[in-house]
């Protein structure tokens, strides 16, 4: 009855996967009756012995059997575990690091785009604080001539009024303080023939008022190209003094600009480091997920097969038992 059992559960449609399994074993089992072959070569043989050798020899190979099949589960079952494990991991990882070097590349970008518009806006400055500086040049030298012309012009109205002063005072001196006629009179003598009285000259004072009114129009020219000067001067410091606080300005912001450039030329190269590692960790996931793969695929596609066809074989190999045992 014993072999017939055993030789029924071979023949079972669940042992279908009979090579599958005996691979399965062969890698796995250090049971030499479960090592060589599969679930229906093992009750085959099995049944054999059970025909052949001793009740007290079978039951003996029986429990090896059963011993090692229970183990065999509870490794499998292990071994699940670990490949769902393993695999659910390298998933989440394989995305973390997936994101990561998105973040990466956009990162590289932003800072490669930040690198050059700095490059671009320190050469602006720089180009900024030349053009400043000629036009500081140019003005200066706007300003001397300015100055010196205004020199000139103050020269020769104060020489006017020096000449037309003399002149005046001479006029005045002569016709109002009638000085003109006491000469006359000291050297007066009968002459040969008679003149009229001496009179001073009635258009001494239009004479008079007009070399006043040039004085007056120098003096007001002076006046008005001393205000223009001054002015010329005060627009001058304050065009050189805006102009050198600008550049001060640009070259604060030169130096500020290029430290920020620097740092983000370094924070590039490090994330080109990052990256490359990064995509180096990727190639090292894709080929430990491959090798997942290729070790769990097997077992995670036909492990409730495998499961239900050891607990079939374990099954009969125990209804065996219990018939050599006599208590079927």
């Amino acid at each position: 009855r014993a072999a017939k059992v055993l030789r029924s559960a071979a023949a079972a449609p669940t042992f279908e996967a009979d090579d599958l399994l005996a691979s399965w074993h062969t890698r796995a089992s250090s049971s030499r009756l479960l090592g060589v072959a599969g679930p229906r070569s093992r009750l085959s043989t099995l049944a054999t012995a059970v025909q052949l050798d001793g009740f007290t020899k079978v039951k003996e190979m029986i429990d090896k059997m059963a011993e090692e099949l229970k183990k065999q589960q509870a490794e499998e079952v292990q071994f699940k575990d670990y490949c769902d494990k393993e695999l659910k991991e390298t998933e989440a990882t394989t995305y973390d690091k997936q994101m990561l070097k998105k973040d990466l590349e956009g990162q590289m970008d932003q800072l490669e785009t930040l690198v050059k518009q700095l490059s671009k806006e320190i050469e602006e400055a720089k180009t900024q604080i030349s053009e400043t500086e000629v036009a500081i040049k140019q003005a200066g030298q706007t300003r001397e001539e300015e100055n010196a012309e205004f020199q000139s012009v103050v020269a020769d109205q104060r020489a006017t009024q020096g000449i037309l002063a003399k002149a005046l005072a001479k006029l005045e001196d002569f016709y109002k303080k009638n000085i003109g006629k006491e000469v006359f009179l000291q050297a007066q003598q009968t002459p040969p023939v008679q003149f009229t009285n001496y009179t001073a000259n009635a258009g001494s004072s239009s004479v008079i008022s007009l070399i006043e009114q040039i004085m007056g129009d120098s003096k007001a020219l002076e006046a008005e190209e001393t205000a223009a000067e001054t002015k010329a001067q005060a627009d001058y410091e304050i065009f050189v003094g805006d102009s050198n606080s600008l550049i001060q300005d640009l070259q604060e912001s030169i130096a500020h600009k290029t430290k920020a450039s620097a740092a983000a030329a370094a924070d590039h190269n490090q994330a080109g480091l990052d990256l490359t590692n990064t995509e180096s960790e990727l190639d090292s996931l894709a080929e430990y997920e491959a090798d997942l793969h290729a070790e769990c695929d097997f077992v995670l596609k036909n492990f409730d097969i495998r499961q239900a066809a050891r607990l079939q074989e374990l099954e009969a190999i125990q209804q065996a038992k219990a018939i050599l045992s006599g208590a079927k």
